[in-house]
C-alpha cells in the first residue's frame, strides 16, 4: 500500500518523531503530522485495472487541465491530442501505463520548477518523457515537475514493456502528467473532471474501417 520511494522519508520522520518526543512531547506533533502526511502521500492503493486495446486509460490521478489539439507532438504524429493532468498534493502521485506496449523512446529534459497548473509549465520545468507503442497506436506521456516536485522517477527505460495500467513512475510532492495521443482516438472525458490513473477512460481508439 506504500510505494518504496516513501520508505526513506517515513523511517526519517518516524525516527524523528520519537526523538522529538522524548526531548519534548508537545513539539513532537511536528514530525508526526510529517511523518502522517508523507505516509499518505506515497500511498499506493490497489487499482482492479480493465485492459482493453482500445482503451486509453489515464496515466495519473487528478484533474483534467486542459485538453488540446497539436499540429506538432514530436516524436510520434504530426497532429495529436494532449491531455494535461494537474496533481495536487493530495492526489496519488504513482504514473500507470496508458496502454499496453513497448517502450520506443525515452527522454529526460532539465527545466526549471514552476507551479505545475501554469499552461507552459510543461515547455520550461523539467520533465521526463516516454513514448510506449503497439500494434494499434503509440501514446506519449510527459512526467513534468512542479514548483514543489523536484524528484522525477521513472522505473522503466527503452525496450522495456509495460501492460495498460501497470506503474512506470511517479511523480514527488505535486505535479503534472501530460498525454498525447492520434487523433483517431475520441476523447471522453473534459476540462475539470477528476480522473485516476488505470481506471479512467481517457479515449477511445475509433474503428477507422467505419
Amino acid at each position: 500500500m506504500i510505494v518504496k520511494d516513501g520508505i526513506p522519508y517515513i523511517l526519517v520522520f518516524a525516527a524523528l518523531s520519537i526523538l522529538v518526543y522524548y526531548i519534548n512531547p508537545t513539539l513532537a506533533v511536528i514530525p508526526i503530522i510529517l511523518l502522517l502526511f508523507v505516509t499518505f502521500f506515497f500511498r499506493n492503493p490497489p487499482r482492479a485495472v480493465i485492459r482493453d486495446y482500445t482503451h486509453i486509460l489515464s496515466p495519473a490521478d487528478g484533474r483534467i487541465q486542459e485538453i488540446e489539439e497539436l499540429e506538432d507532438s514530436n516524436y510520434i504524429y504530426n497532429k495529436a491530442i494532449k491531455i494535461r493532468i494537474f496533481l495536487s498534493l493530495f492526489n496519488v502521485h504513482i504514473n500507470r501505463s496508458p496502454i499496453s506496449g513497448k517502450i520506443t523512446h525515452t527522454e529526460y529534459r532539465p527545466g526549471q520548477y514552476l507551479p505545475a497548473f501554469k499552461n507552459h509549465a510543461s515547455d520550461i520545468n523539467e520533465r521526463n518523457t516516454i513514448v510506449i507503442e503497439n500494434d494499434y497506436l503509440k501514446v506519449l506521456v510527459h512526467q513534468i515537475t512542479g514548483f514543489i516536485a523536484r524528484r522525477i522517477v521513472c522505473y522503466k527505460k527503452k525496450g522495456d514493456s509495460l501492460e495498460q495500467g501497470q506503474i512506470f513512475g511517479l511523480i514527488k510532492f505535486g505535479s503534472c502528467t501530460e498525454i498525447i495521443v492520434p487523433t483517431n482516438v475520441k476523447i471522453l472525458v473534459q476540462k475539470g473532471q477528476k480522473v485516476k490513473a488505470g481506471i479512467t477512460v481517457l479515449g477511445v481508439l475509433r474503428d477507422e474501417k467505419k
